[in-house]
């Protein structure tokens, strides 16, 4: 188990690296380049047993006309809204019309084609609340086409080809690595499940209402491996920007959508299939949370240590959020590297402190070494602007305030734990907690004052012995933090939830003592 703790970890760390953006391309379209290799091989074999449909021309027409329109379609609008140019944005969107419509090189199909790419970058500004769109823009461009074939069946319509047993393997590998990417992998398995669950009972009464017998069994690998499910959950579902923000309401969304796409519902003409399914789940995930671009305004910066820089904003418009979860900032600027010019911060400030929020961030060691982002973020004056694009997260305390807890923080790792504390102090909620914190240094001790004042007691891990420790802090001399260091200093953790905000390495390593804690909740991080 802690073998593969550790793995898991080791992954995240490593794709965490690389933007949402980029990572979901480049799956895209190793994907992409996957189809024309099967597509290739076809071309040797019998019609009845080739590995997909289209053929290697179709694809390279249609995936160019496609990235051609998304492209220039979301150039011109983003040039008009004066907003920041996204290629992968619109490459994404061209690369999952690639598998949802029905590649060709008829001259009308293509004009389908055409339409469809733009609706769906159209939809991203015209279906849209306050910055953010609501609505899967290929599953509304699909939709559309789908809804025009009604009158003209030449421009065709949504096809679903990707639903084979020969990309099911690499749609699973690249899913996979888009889903630990945005910790989705839990939500879309509940997808999975309800959707496969209601497709096989579907088609199995199908068959008992013609009279036929077939086994359970014999319906679940060709309802898994030959339906679309595997790339609508993987690539579509999983966006976080038509997610709602709690899980379990993610939860919800994927139950809805996995019913509606297993059993599809006729609508006249039409079924309500993928793309319908999963227009039907972001509007339960609209009404669930709303989404809007929060303005800010830069009020102060401050070193809370020598390596942290801690950034206070006045919010002009409302923003609610609670103690533990984190926000998405934005800052645009040119040439952004690979990670794209958004980031995700823990929120430092309780929801007391409002209209004032708070982030802290660790400085890079070099100029050279920084992210484009960063060197951005390092040029943002007070009376600069910004906007939150998003706030998200499952890293909170328990309901139930008498629940004890423990909390292990790694350097910055800290700051929602600063929140959550400082929200019990200004509720006037007393907890049973105890911090475990580990920095490199006592000079790195961020927020010092903040965790004295809520009471909590400190067990602190440095390489030097800090100055004027209050009376309830401890400094565990001598002792490593390990999975044995930490049961010896928190020797009652069987009776406490535990979390930990820091390294995947960290909670890799603590992993055999954190099992024995009455819940575990995580908060990994892998640097910017």
């Amino acid at each position: 188990m802690t073998g593969l703790t550790a793995l898991w970890n080791r992954v995240f760390a490593v794709l965490g690296r690389m933007s949402m953006y980029r990572l979901v391309y480049f799956a895209l379209a190793a994907l992409a380049g996957v189809a024309l290799l099967l597509s290739l091989i076809d071309l040797a074999l019998p019609v009845e047993q080739r590995l997909i449909g289209p053929d290697p021309l179709q694809l390279i027409v249609t995936l160019a006309v496609l990235s051609a329109v998304c492209v220039g379609v979301d150039a011109a609008a983003q040039r008009v809204l004066n907003l920041p140019w996204r290629l992968e944005s619109s490459l994404i969107t061209a690369h999952i019309l690639l598998f949802v419509l029905r590649p060709t090189v008829e001259l009308l199909p293509l004009l389908g084609i055409a339409i469809a790419a733009a609706v769906a970058s159209l939809s991203k500004y015209v279906l849209a609340w306050r910055g953010r769109h609501i609505f899967n823009p290929a599953a509304v461009g699909a939709t559309v086409l789908t809804l025009l074939s009604l009158a003209w069946p030449d421009l065709g319509a949504s096809a679903w080809w990707v639903g084979t047993p020969a990309l099911a393997a690499p749609v699973i590998l690249l899913g996979l690595a888009v889903l630990v990417r945005t910790e989705k992998v839990r939500v879309i398995l509940v997808f999975l499940v309800v959707a496969v669950a209601v497709a096989v009972i579907r088609t199995s009464a199908q068959y008992q209402d013609a009279g036929l017998e077939i086994e359970v069994l014999d319906l679940l690998w060709p309802v898994l491996w030959s339906s679309p499910f595997l790339f609508l959950g993987a690539f579509m579902l999983s966006e976080p920007l038509t997610l709602p923000p709690r899980r379990w309401q993610q939860f919800v969304v994927a139950g809805v959508v996995g019913v509606l796409a297993g059993w599809p519902i006729a609508v006249g003409d039409i079924t309500l299939g993928q793309e319908r399914a999963l227009l039907v789940g972001n509007l339960v995930a609209f009404a669930f949370a709303v989404r809007t671009a929060v303005r800010l305004t830069l009020v102060a910066r401050s070193e809370p240590t020598p390596t942290v820089q801690e950034l206070t904003f006045r919010v002009h418009d409302r923003l609610a959020f609670l103690p533990g979860q984190y926000l998405e900032l934005e800052v645009p600027h040119r040439h952004p590297d690979a990670r794209g010019t958004r980031r995700e911060f823990s929120i430092a400030s309780a929801p007391a402190d409002l209209p004032f929020v708070k982030v802290a961030f660790k400085e890079g060691k070099t100029t050279k070494a920084l992210s484009s982002y960063k060197k951005a973020l390092a040029q943002v004056s007070p009376g600069d602007e910004l906007a939150i694009t998003g706030v998200w997260g499952d890293f909170l305390l328990p309901k139930r305030d008498a629940a004890p807890i423990l909390m292990v923080a790694a350097g910055i790792g800290v700051t929602p734990f600063v929140s959550q504390l400082g929200q019990a102090t200004a509720k006037g909620i007393d907890r049973d907690v105890v911090l475990v914190y580990v920095a490199s240094d006592s000079s790195e001790l961020a927020y010092r004052d903040e965790i004295e004042a809520s009471g909590a007691r400190v067990v602190v891990f440095t390489r030097d012995r800090p100055a004027d420790l209050p009376a309830h802090w401890v400094w565990a001399q001598g002792v490593r933090l390990d999975a044995e260091g930490l049961v010896r200093v928190v020797p009652d953790i069987a009776s406490r939830h535990a979390y930990i905000s820091g390294p995947a390495g960290l909670i890799a390593e603590l992993a055999p003592a954190l099992e024995k804690a009455r819940s575990i909740t995580t908060d990994a991080f892998s640097g910017y």
